[in-house]
């Protein structure tokens, strides 16, 4: 028999990873906060789309489940793959409440997460029966109750967007299972260095999801506003700065390696210029990249909570345990939560462009 897999959250990533498992022939159940959502997808599918048109089609096989009724699971056989796809600050209760439905034999969580949620599951669950994903420049959007779209187009041989690896860096037979099922979406790969990958993603998405929450803009528009990306400049820096004190090994971030972007945000000259210059042209051949909006831009246009504090938060906090400042990232973290409070307004001039 195949295995049981659960996604604890079916918003945009854990809706679009566990759709196109469940459309591949995977056993999945997708539990999720939102009723309407739930409904939707028992209703009519959950329907998924992306920039090309093989990319959309409506999944009809995956099974449901209100994360109000979970109780309702006691009665079916456990599962053998819980992936924890919640916004950060939701990651300890929801890890807690599906922990009586894992299998013991074997059965084990995956967070496929921004921030660094491994620290927050294992402690639960054990480090043992704890794995991470990182899906890396994906751009998925929720955009409806049952609808979830990809912005941007799909890596494949130029971008691996899946990588999966252990806490202690091994390359064990559930690894290479995961990475089998998600190169049915994407490009994909195991990693011995899971917690360098992590800090790669943070920075990355540290340079773009708070700013543009906070200032409005697309992710277009931040790189095209000369003080705004040169802000985005300083938090990569000063994130760098901090991975390699806490002693991890950084990978290539996006188009920039991490030496690049760090000695960018110190302001020398030559290679200043040229990370500008690709951040400027970076987006040109995305047809989508005028309305796209990275996930916690999109959070604080629905008016939810952010997780800002998982992410440039962290980077501030790990900063002043290893003596590194981080005064960019703490103005953004206190930027983008005067913006989500209502103190100010999103715009371009709360970061000073």
């Amino acid at each position: 028999m195949g295995k049981r897999i659960a996604f604890m959250g079916a918003g945009a990533l854990g809706g679009y990873a566990g759709g196109y498992f469940a459309h591949n022939g995977e056993d999945v159940t997708l539990i999720d906060f939102w009723p309407e959502h739930i409904e939707t997808i028992r209703a009519k599918g959950l329907d998924l789309d992306g920039v090309t048109d093989e990319e959309k089609f409506v999944v009809t096989k995956a099974k449901t489940v209100h994360y109000k009724d979970l109780d309702t699971l006691k009665s079916q056989p456990p599962f053998d793959i819980i992936f924890v796809t919640v916004k950060s600050y939701d990651t300890e209760r929801v890890t807690r409440a599906v922990l009586p439905y894992l299998s013991p034999n074997n059965g084990f969580v995956v967070s496929l997460q921004n921030c660094w949620n491994e620290d927050i599951i294992a402690p639960i669950v054990g480090r043992e029966r704890t794995v991470g994903t990182i899906a890396s420049s994906i751009s998925v959007e929720l955009y409806g109750a049952g609808k979830i779209r990809r912005m941007a187009a799909k890596g494949g041989a130029n971008h691996t967007v899946f990588r999966v690896g252990e806490i202690d860096g091994r390359i064990t037979d559930r690894v290479t299972d995961l990475v089998r099922m998600f190169s049915t979406i994407d490009s994909a790969k195991a990693t011995t260095n899971l917690q360098g990958e992590r800090w790669t993603k943070l920075t990355q998405n540290g340079m773009s999801n708070g700013i543009c929450a906070a200032t409005g803009l697309t992710g277009q528009g931040c790189d095209n506003n000369d003080a705004i990306r040169r802000f985005s400049i300083q938090v990569a820096g000063e994130s760098i700065r901090v991975g390699r004190a806490l002693g991890l090994k950084l990978e290539k971030m996006g188009k920039f390696m991490p030496d690049q972007l760090e000695q960018a945000s110190r302001g020398v000259p030559d290679v200043l210029s040229e990370v500008e210059q690709i951040m400027k042209t970076r987006k040109a051949a995305n047809p989508r990249a005028s309305i796209q909006r990275p996930s916690m831009a999109q959070d604080m246009e629905k008016g939810r909570k952010t997780e800002i504090e998982f992410m440039n938060g962290l980077i501030v906090r790990k900063g002043k345990e290893v003596g590194i400042p981080t005064p960019y990232n703490e103005r953004l973290v206190e930027a983008v939560l005067s913006v989500e409070t209502g103190k100010v307004k999103a715009s371009p001039t709360v970061l000073g462009g």
